[in-house]
């Protein structure tokens, strides 16, 4: 968390960008929030997931386009972006939310980080863990909810890793035991 928090400091910006991307269970979403909660400039924050973008279990890929569409290309030009959160119930768009380019803004999620999303951010983040710490603390999350689409989605994160390589495209790499 140190080093991700530095390299904010080292940023040039009164709004950095922030992008965290790994995989389920690696730990994004509690460093997105710790450092949303420690976030270091004076301006405030913004904190985006993609959990609540993505368009259901086979959405991982388009997730991460609408998120740069709609929330970090806007973001980078200055402009107010928008975003609508999926109902997973529903299985429908719900909600706008808006995006303040006046703020700084965290965008965490796994498909968040690719080579368009690397340009746009002033420091990118990696996490990622063995797999059966990852498999046990998303489960123990969410439960049943997600269980029965763990494999899909490991496949989805797959593709997402190969065509990407967001690791490669990461200033600060987070290993979570």
């Amino acid at each position: 968390m140190h080093d991700i928090v530095a390299a904010v400091c080292a940023v040039d910006s009164t709004t950095p960008v922030v992008v965290i991307d790994g995989r389920s269970g690696a730990g994004k979403s509690t460093i997105a929030r710790r450092l949303a909660e420690s976030w270091p400039q004076e301006n405030p924050v913004q904190l985006v997931a993609l959990d609540s973008i993505y368009p259901g279990w086979d959405g991982l890929a388009e997730g991460g386009r609408l998120a740069l569409q709609n929330v970090l290309a806007p973001h980078s030009r200055r402009e107010v972006g928008t975003w609508r959160r999926w109902d997973w119930e529903s299985g429908v768009e719900a909600e706008a939310h808006v995006v303040d380019p006046a703020s700084g803004l965290i965008v965490e999620g796994c498909g968040a980080l690719t080579p368009a999303s690397a340009e746009i951010a002033d420091v990118c983040v990696w996490v990622d863990g063995p797999a059966q710490s990852r498999r046990r603390r998303a489960l123990e999350r969410d439960g049943d909810a997600f269980r029965p689409h763990w494999e899909r989605w490991a496949a989805q994160e797959e593709a997402h890793i190969r065509a990407h390589d967001p690791v490669s495209l990461a200033s600060v790499v987070v290993t979570v035991p």
